[in-house]
């Protein structure tokens, strides 16, 4: 009788034990211990004010485990957790809602060896980038976009070589553009516009697989690199302190270039042929610089210009005419430059009877130049609401305000067309 109760206590002991074991394994944390307090600092790092209700990190409740939990009440959104290593679920991409966090972005986010995608944009986060982002060595978009983010940007972002898309826009970023970038092996975006950087843009043909260039509205200066990436679809750099020239050498071989927007600098002389010449390329913007000439290109009909702005700048002498043999284009702004001589009757035949195939000029702005005679017949039965035309501010003899594309300005004064038309007298 004593053996079998002893036999008896031994299996219940076994039972509690394999119980116990099994609430124990059952409640053990599935999400890598790394990972979940490198959650926990991005939460406290915040002010507590500025997590709302109904916002990502409001929800998040770190008595129950994150990965376990993802997209329950206890953790809405905010992450995700695509990797199991070792048995643990890791954190392989942080994107914040936009719900106006403020605070500092906390550096041990570098504990989240696993990440791809980070992204805090449209918040409040100031400070500065902290260096220790270069760990996070698998990254592939970094996204810290329209914040508060001040100082220079950190020299070790350089070595994150599977970074492809990179987003420090809309900041209050100072300094020069990091040497250390040509590192960017991979990237395919880089948007930096809308902050304080300064200085000359670094050599750019390291980066092979570049798509997409936004460096506008900062205060750069010197001219547009010399060798700029074949792979690129779109570069702007408008409102900065470029000088210089722009040369076909530059664009030739972008056979992918589909948007250039170069306006408000300072860059000069002639504008390249070859930008007529580039059959993807569909909107140029150089509006706002000092260019003079317009240099005529040998093929321009193969052109797959849409959108051409030039306005604003000292070009002279006579409209270029091959303009209006470009099939595709529909918007020409050369107003507010020293355009002189006649109207090319081509312009008005396209704006009212183009050719098939032919897009016709929707948008066709030439005011504020010394263009002179009279307006070319086929304009002055234009309806006001079948294209955007403008001719004000010229020397036009017969151009009374009553017709819509003769406004925006009297005519000039005849002292001053002579200046600009010598043929005159």
């Amino acid at each position: 009788m004593v053996q079998m109760g002893s036999f008896k206590l031994f299996s219940f002991s076994i039972i509690a034990f394999i119980a116990t074991t099994a609430v124990l394994l059952g409640a053990e944390s599935k999400t890598h211990g790394g990972d979940i307090e490198a959650l926990k600092d991005l939460k406290n790092a915040l002010e507590p004010g500025s997590v709302n209700p109904g916002s990502c990190l409001n929800s998040w409740d770190f008595t129950f485990d994150p990965c376990d939990n993802l997209f329950s009440d206890k953790f809405t959104c905010g992450f995700r957790c695509d990797i199991v290593v070792s048995g643990f679920s890791r954190v392989t991409e942080l994107s914040l809602d936009s719900a106006g966090y403020t605070g500092s972005l906390s550096s041990t986010l570098n504990n989240l060896p696993y990440l791809q995608t980070l992204d805090v944009s449209n918040n409040y986060f100031s400070g500065n980038i902290p260096e220790s982002l270069s760990n996070l060595t698998r990254l592939s978009r970094l996204g810290l976009s329209v914040n508060y983010f001040s100082g220079e940007i950190p020299s070790s972002i350089g070595t994150l070589s599977n970074l492809e898309e990179l987003y420090l826009d809309n900041n209050n970023l100072e300094g020069t553009m990091p040497t250390s970038f040509n590192g960017l092996v991979s990237l395919k975006r880089l948007e930096l516009q809308h902050n304080k950087l300064n200085g000359y843009i670094p050599d750019l043909s390291s980066f092979t697989n570049l798509l997409y260039l936004d460096l506008s509205d900062n205060v750069l200066v010197g001219a547009l690199p010399a060798t700029l990436p074949v792979s690129l679809v779109q570069i702007s750099m408008r409102n900065n302190n470029l000088t210089g020239t722009l040369t076909s050498e530059s664009f030739k071989n972008l056979m992918y270039l589909q948007v250039v927007d170069l306006s408000s600098n300072q860059i000069s002389s002639s504008v390249p042929s070859v930008l007529f010449e580039l059959p993807s390329l569909q909107q140029l913007t150089l509006s706002v610089n000092q260019f003079s000439s317009i240099e005529v290109p040998s093929y321009g009909y193969q052109s797959g210009l849409i959108a051409v702005d030039l306005s604003n700048n000292q070009l002279k002498g006579f409209l270029p005419s091959f303009m209006a043999f470009m099939p595709k284009l529909s918007s020409l702004s050369l107003e507010n430059n020293e355009f002189s001589g006649l109207i090319p009757t081509q312009f008005a035949l396209k704006t009212v009877f183009p050719e098939n195939g032919v897009s016709p000029f929707a948008r066709l702005l030439l005011g504020g130049n010394y263009l002179l005679g009279g307006v070319p017949r086929p304009l002055l039965g234009l309806k006001p609401d079948s294209a955007n035309v403008s001719l004000g501010d010229n020397c036009l003899y017969r151009c009374p305000l009553r017709f819509f594309f003769c406004q925006g300005g009297q005519q000039k004064s005849w002292e001053e067309c002579k200046r600009f038309n010598p043929v005159i007298s």
